[in-house]
């Protein structure tokens, strides 16, 4: 799709779907425009998808690419969350498949983490530096109230669901060798993948509510019987993505209507370290959708007390 000309305005929508790992379309989505957004951190992993479910706006973005053609160390993260952004969107829904570390997550069972640990390697996880620094809190990575909705529903949808627990990020591609799956439950961790950050860091920064819905397909490599194949997640792959269309579409509309009152809305309020006269004003023009409103609040507070 072509950019808008001068004095045209782009759809915005206040809703987003990242699908992962077998989710590259939605087709319930109706009255379809896809636009491509060009960032200052290179394309996205594909065209945006906007259009409605069940009557309420929304975007979609497919995070491997159409036809998977990215590794998870290769999704271009700071340009998906920069587009969004520019988009309006306030709150993302995250589609992904995980490995399960826990004898009761079985696959085809949906998970709603609500702690992450981060073990990738060399992926940038933040739109700052470069002459703005700013530091956000990230002690309660996903969005609660958002997270506990999508829960709800799904329990309404008779999915086989749980909420809360800790999901560990790993670089990948390959899956876990069997020390380091023994390593993670020995942890107490939950669940794992390859995709939530830093894409989860960067949604904080861009202040948007994050919320994970893990998919599980496997039991890593921990299970005796239950080691990880390629064709074994597929194939849970292809029921997970099913009702995970039903879920999106049965939560949107209440989704939208829920308030902003989370610390996700506000997570650079005062986050943002750099004295404002020594902003480098090429860094915030590139972070523009990231920080125009806490730079604007920052500036007219310096010209005041100057």
């Amino acid at each position: 799709m072509k950019p808008p000309r001068r004095g045209e305005t782009r759809r915005r929508c206040g809703l987003a779907v990242i699908g992962g790992s077998g989710l590259y379309c939605m087709p319930d989505i109706t009255n379809p425009e896809e636009v491509r957004i060009k960032t200052p951190f290179g394309p996205t992993s594909a065209p945006i998808l906007l259009g409605s479910i069940s009557s309420t706006p929304c975007a979609f973005l497919a995070r491997h690419g159409r036809g998977h053609v990215l590794l998870p160390s290769e999704v271009n993260s700071r340009a998906n969350i920069w587009a969004l952004k520019s988009l309006g969107v306030e709150r993302i829904i995250s589609i992904s498949a995980v490995g399960s570390l826990k004898e009761e997550l079985a696959p085809r069972d949906f998970v709603f983490p609500d702690q992450l640990v981060d073990e990738t390697k060399g992926r940038c996880s933040t739109f700052f530096g470069a002459g703005l620094v700013a530091h956000v809190a990230f002690d309660h990575p996903f969005c609660a109230r958002q997270s506990q909705l999508l829960y709800r529903h799904a329990q309404g949808l008779g999915l086989r669901c749980h909420q809360g627990g800790t999901l560990v990020c790993m670089e990948g591609p390959a899956f876990s060798t069997r020390a380091e799956s023994e390593y993670h439950r020995r942890m107490g961790y939950a669940i794992i993948g390859m995709t939530a950050l830093p894409e989860a860091k960067l949604a904080r920064e861009a202040e948007i509510c994050y919320s994970s819905v893990s998919l599980v397909t496997d039991y890593d490599c921990w299970k005796d019987g239950e080691e990880v194949s390629s064709s074994q997640v597929l194939e849970n792959l292809s029921v997970n993505v099913t009702n995970a269309q039903r879920l999106i579409a049965r939560a949107l509309a209440e989704l939208a209507a829920l308030p902003r009152d989370c610390r996700c809305a506000a997570a650079l309020s005062a986050a943002i370290f750099t004295n404002p006269e020594h902003i480098d004003r090429r860094t915030a023009r590139r972070l523009g959708p990231i920080v125009a409103k806490r730079l604007k609040i920052r500036l007219q507070d310096a010209h005041e007390n100057a």
